[in-house]
């Protein structure tokens, strides 16, 4: 029986049986099809008629959804094997006999993720992107680089909301124009010194913005799944379960409300930078602005992360890949020895820089009399 509400009742999941050996298929990065690990079958997966829609913001209140704090975790039923796989997941792995398990997007009672951008780095794709990072970690221990080659790794799909809007704002600020004068140094020197004149200013500015990201779950480290952008969205296709198999998705744990909030706070951002622009000058100070924002739209997005975690000093670490571009963010151990080397060769050269400023400037301060 599925469970539209996620109250924790039973719900059937969509398996991917293999039409060559009867194994599975699981989605190919890369490609559009699925294929079987076993025998090689490939199934082409259909493209979809429907297109990505942008939702308005005002229709949020009629979407068919229960709060997230009410949700609890799925018991999903496998249909190859009807074992049973408790998950807080809307797509894994069944725990008995590793068929992939896809929930109906509509029975979990949240809102239907409108885009999903697939996998294109795979395994390979993931060694050579860690090996490129590991190797660029100059204060990494020397045994750290060996990790690339030991590392497990796990394909997620991480919710995202896009929004989009127009932002009017006005503002009130001051514009600085910078000036030259002559001083006395009150040795019998002159100088020239930089000055500011400052007058105070008002104008408006339009915005537009597309696409504005917000990560929707926080079981990853939120400023590292930020961090692994820029995102190729206009690579994005509808929504399929057929992307998802094999592999894993998260469920939003961050409503689309606060969600909006956060994207009206990084839209104020480049507000702020644009109200700067506008008010031109040599120098900007940014004292108000308010902003009205209309035409809102979102959407749900997954978006392809491998999750790798490798072992080093007796300690987990993580890693996170973007599957599209194979950007890398996660964490690494430094080496206190290279470390402490690298601020004794900082100092070594600022102290022989500092020699050789003061002996250039005592020889060239310097003069020479001679008596007749």
């Amino acid at each position: 029986m599925s469970d539209p509400y996620g109250d924790g009742r039973t719900a059937s999941a969509a398996t991917y049986p293999c039409g060559g050996c009867g194994a599975r298929v699981e989605f190919a990065p890369g490609t559009n099809v699925l294929q079987c690990p076993y025998c090689g079958f490939r199934q082409e997966i259909t493209a979809s008629s429907r297109q990505v829609r942008e939702i308005a913001i005002e229709d949020l209140d009629v979407l068919a959804r229960k709060p997230v704090g009410q949700l609890a975790p799925y018991t999903l039923v496998c249909q190859r094997c009807a074992a049973s796989t408790e998950t807080t997941e809307t797509a894994g792995l069944c725990q008995f006999c590793g068929s992939p398990l896809v929930m109906d997007a509509a029975a979990t009672g949240q809102i239907i993720p409108e885009g999903v951008l697939p996998f294109e780095v795979d395994h390979n794709g993931i060694r050579e992107a860690l090996g490129k990072w590991v190797s660029s970690r100059w204060f990494a221990p020397s045994a750290f680089k060996k990790v690339a080659a030991a590392e497990s790794t796990k394909g997620t799909y991480v919710p995202h909301w896009t929004f989009d809007a127009e932002a009017f704002s006005a503002y009130s600020g001051q514009q600085g124009r910078h000036y030259w004068v002559t001083e006395n140094d009150g040795e019998g020197r002159t100088k020239r010194v930089r000055r500011t004149r400052w007058h105070h200013v008002r104008g408006e500015v339009s915005s537009g913005f597309d696409d504005v990201l917000v990560p929707a779950s926080t079981v990853l480290p939120v400023n590292r799944v930020d961090a692994l952008g820029p995102w190729p969205l206009p690579e994005a296709g509808p929504y399929q379960p057929q992307y998802l198999a094999g592999y894993h998705a998260l469920r939003y744990d961050v409503e689309p409300e606060s969600g909006l909030d956060e994207a009206k706070s990084r839209m104020s951002r480049e507000i702020h930078e644009e109200c700067r622009r506008d008010i031109g000058g040599d120098e900007q100070r940014v004292e108000r602005v308010d902003t009205d924002f209309s035409n809102i739209t979102f959407k749900l997005m997954l978006l392809p992360v491998w999750v790798a975690t490798y072992m080093y000093a007796g300690r987990s670490w993580q890693l996170l890949v973007n599957g599209r571009t194979g950007e890398v963010q996660g964490e690494r151990p430094w080496s206190k020895v290279k470390v402490t080397l690298a601020i004794l060769l900082a100092v070594i050269v600022v102290a022989a820089l500092a020699v050789l400023y003061f002996n250039g400037h005592h020889t060239g301060g310097s003069k020479t009399t001679k008596h007749h």
